[in-house]
């Protein structure tokens, strides 16, 4: 997959174990200073890039803030001291899989052999080739907030929707059959998010209010039998979920608080204990994520121009840096080597390019295809 440059892209530094982290390049073509790539040359991921780290040359301030100057683009050690590996290498960079400038691009999801995505306060469904990067052709459009998408087993061309204030069933041309609308009546305005299909067949699906307000936020679950269950409270914004492979495990995050929770089920999806699976600090909140074929959770975070990688057990093992600020979800092929990202423009007033688009990083993972609502 040949490298692509975005253009101009501003400069984000947070600190992560005690380095600088530089996510995207401040170069600008016409500065002699800098190499004019196009502003990801000096793409680094967390704990590679330290402030006047000898081998990467001097930190200095650069057009659009102060960078380290990479003296060198050909370094092989991409593992820092605390085993947090950065991906891609230098000559496997981001390309973009899908154009476009979704405000709230969300909700990947691996669909008979292509990605289907949605743009969410657009209330648009969409779809793009898995084979070849390609323009996104919408699906459906919605006159409420769509939040994400699974298919219906049997039923071709119907989904299961997190959609508006509830669960909705969506037919081929935008019809809808209302399961619940649990958010309704809710003290303040809130939505549904993200959501997605356990093993088992069951929707989840959480909730946000459109102001954030702490707490106000839910996490449901749609049984076989179309009937809408709250099973958490008290979080802000709902994220994930993502499951195990046998559905016993569930990652869901409250990206308001930073907290990857995960939570063990029972046969009939009612949790037995809830614990933290991950915390992140540096900056950033978790959104989107997906379980791989070895067990490890892929988070999109939102704020970081990143995604997150972790082993089973919660250890931090690769971060991929992005050249988009604000990742929003993530899908693995189940073919393997790509990693496919929605991101968003929302409240970016500037928002570099390619921020909105769909972005494809090649990495060593595979996840299963999206599974189906399995109704009675």
């Amino acid at each position: 997959m040949a490298a692509r440059m975005y253009g101009q892209l501003p400069v984000a530094e947070t600190e992560l174990s005690g380095e600088l982290r530089t996510v995207v390049g401040a170069c600008t073509a016409d500065d002699e200073r800098w190499p004019a790539c196009g502003g990801w040359c000096a793409v680094a991921g967390a704990d590679l890039l330290r402030a006047g780290r000898a081998d990467y040359g001097e930190a200095e301030d650069g057009p659009r803030g102060r960078v380290a100057r990479p003296d060198r683009f050909d370094r092989p050690d991409r593992t820092s001291q605390n085993g947090t590996t950065t991906m891609p290498e230098q000559d496997q960079q981001p390309v973009v899989w899908a154009p476009g400038t979704h405000e709230l691009g969300e909700g990947a999801r691996w669909v008979d052999g292509r990605l289907v995505f949605t743009d969410i306060l657009a209330g648009r469904l969409l779809e793009v080739s898995g084979t070849e990067p390609g323009t996104p052709r919408e699906l459906l459009r919605l006159d409420v907030p769509l939040g994400a998408v699974a298919p219906v087993e049997g039923r071709p061309g119907h989904w299961i929707a997190a959609a508006g204030t509830g669960i909705a069933l969506l037919g081929p041309d935008g019809s809808t059959e209302w399961l619940a609308r649990p958010e309704e009546d809710a003290a303040t305005p809130v939505r549904m998010n993200d959501g997605v299909c356990d093993p088992q067949g069951r929707f989840w699906a959480g909730s946000m209010a459109y102001d954030e307000t702490p707490g106000a936020g839910s996490l449901y679950r749609t049984d076989h039998d179309g009937t809408v269950h709250r099973v958490l409270t008290g979080l802000t914004i709902v994220n994930g979920p993502a499951f195990s492979a046998d559905g016993r495990l569930l990652h869901v995050a409250d990206s308001t608080a930073g907290v990857i929770h995960r939570c063990t089920l029972d046969d009939d999806g009612n949790p037995l204990d809830t614990v933290e699976f991950a915390r992140i600090t540096d900056g950033g909140s978790p959104d989107g994520m997906t379980v791989d074929t070895e067990g490890r959770l892929w988070v999109a975070v939102w704020g970081s121009a990143a995604v997150h990688r972790y082993e089973p057990d919660g250890t931090l093992s690769a971060v991929v840096p992005l050249p988009a600020p604000q990742p929003t979800s993530v899908c693995l092929p189940p073919t393997g080597g790509r990693l496919l990202v929605t991101t968003a423009r929302l409240g970016l007033p500037d928002a570099p390019s390619p921020s909105g688009a769909v972005l494809a990083v090649p990495v060593d993972a595979a996840a299963p295809a999206a599974v189906g609502y399995r109704p009675r």
